[in-house]
């Protein structure tokens, strides 16, 4: 292997995915601390309540209507709908459910939805396997914790060349979570990695008009590893440098256009625990809008503003966030649909000061054409902020000049949900039973509740999944 250049060396000779998997292998569900465990289950029981929560919309309904007619009926079943299908495509499905509404949690370092590749891998793949539901949490556990590593590792480059991480890394993690449940071997983990490297996909293009494309990155991150851990077990022959490699992850996908840094890939594995750096979200849009719907609702409780005398708004914002939120601002400020108005931090705040909350009401097809909201948007704006700690956190400010002339101003330093200023349990339960009352009665919507927070002592997921089909 030739040099890598400045940034990207390795601190140890193993590869990176011969560490991953041995870490995948030889950990047990008693070395992850209590805490660790505990959080994953809330990370597990929210990403379950959006997926029901989305099972209503129009893109989940096309999804299953495609998804359902690739491979015919299975034994999986599927989060809000009344069918079952192979393994893969309830995978794929339930991952883009569980990513559909951008409701899900975010690793902030990384900038990866990684619980929602990882939740629905582990309880398919332990379905399958018959595994326990405490194998199915820790497999659940070593994807986030893969794909937080390898996310973070690009330092934010992903993003600025193009690339959506969450897909992308996504696979890599989901190669341990898969493996794991399928009884794979150190090697034949350290393969599916290789193997892996070859389907990891994920393209930003959705920002340009809010396709819907975004939505299917966690569920297609689970099929390919799912697909990678069989060919390995079957000794198909993968490259081993699947991240430091002269065609690797970092290379083929940064091009030397962003840092990296390869150390992260496998730092401190069984010692320190990414689970306690993921953010859960406390309203269904982008992650970078979340500080500024903080800042804007402060404002507005603070001074009772009306939207009239509101003259201009402009957010102070990190560089590293404005392609995602911030551009192209023309679209922005008139979103041409709900997954538009996800990403516009314009969008999330003009409907903050207008309605006075950001919830899923507000991504509602007729919501994004309130005439009240857009003409706010339009007199809103966003400034570099360089004092910013993005991206460890996803902070902001929201200034807003009035009409009779007072400049006013409100700053979130660490976006809500994060470890710095995170949302308690019974904050997790209360989303959970908001997002799953829309299509479950309150009996079932408990039931799912209490599987959820008894997977470890369950001894298999078949009830846990069950219970969740429509």
């Amino acid at each position: 292997m030739d040099t890598l250049p400045a940034g990207l060396a390795a601190t140890e000779t193993t590869p990176i995915s011969n560490r991953l998997a041995r870490f995948a292998t030889d950990v047990t569900p008693g070395d992850v601390p209590a805490d660790v465990m505990a959080q994953a289950k809330l990370h597990m029981l929210d990403c379950l309540g959006i997926a029901l929560a989305a099972s209503g919309f129009e893109f989940a309904k096309r999804a299953a209507t495609a998804i359902g007619g690739l491979g015919g009926p299975g034994a999986h079943p599927v989060i809000g709908f009344p069918m079952r299908l192979p393994l893969r495509d309830a995978v794929l499905l339930n991952g883009t459910l569980i990513h559909g509404l951008d409701y899900d949690d975010t690793h902030s370092d990384a900038v990866v939805h990684a619980s929602a590749s990882a939740v629905p891998t582990a309880l398919h793949m332990a379905r399958e396997h018959g595994a326990s539901g405490r194998e199915a949490l820790l497999a659940y556990l070593l994807g986030v914790e893969a794909s937080a590593r390898i996310g973070a590792a690009a330092q934010g480059g992903f993003h600025q060349v193009g690339f959506h991480p969450t897909g992308m890394v996504g696979a890599f993690g989901c190669a341990l979570t898969a493996g794991r449940l399928a009884g794979a071997s150190a090697a034949q983990i350290a393969g599916a990695q290789g193997i892996v490297l070859s389907m990891a996909a994920g393209s930003l293009e959705f920002l340009q008009d809010g396709s819907w494309t975004k939505r299917l990155h966690p569920g297609w991150a689970g099929v390919s590893a799912i697909t990678a851990t069989a060919l390995a077990r079957a000794g198909y022959k993968a490259p081993p440098a699947a991240y430091e490699g002269r065609f690797g992850l970092f290379r083929s996908h940064l091009q030397e256009k962003a840092p990296a840094d390869l150390s992260r890939c496998a730092e401190a594995l069984g010692e320190l625990w990414e689970m306690r750096n993921v953010a859960l979200k406390p309203y269904p849009c982008c992650h970078f809008n979340h500080a500024f719907a903080d800042a804007a609702l402060a404002l507005r409780a603070a001074h009772d503003l009306r939207p009239e005398q509101i003259a201009r708004i402009t957010c102070r914002i990190h560089e590293g966030q404005v392609k995602t939120v911030c551009e192209p601002e023309a679209s922005k400020k008139t979103p041409a649909n709900s997954y538009d108005a996800q990403f516009s931090v314009h969008y999330t705040v003009a409907c903050a000061l207008v309605h006075g909350r950001f919830t899923l009401d507000e991504i509602e097809e007729e919501a994004i054409r309130d005439p009240r909201v857009l003409a706010l948007t339009q007199r809103t704006g966003y400034e570099l902020d360089p004092t910013s700690r993005f991206p460890r956190y996803y902070g902001g400010e929201v200034v807003i000049e009035t009409t009779d002339g007072r400049r006013l101003s409100h700053r979130e330093e660490c976006n809500r949900g994060s470890d710095a200023n995170p949302l308690s349990a019974a904050d997790v339960e209360r989303k959970f039973r908001d997002n799953a009352g829309r299509v479950l009665s309150p009996q079932r919507a408990e039931r799912v509740l209490e599987l959820v927070m008894g997977i470890d002592a369950a001894a298999d997921v078949v009830a846990l999944t069950d219970a969740l089909s429509g």
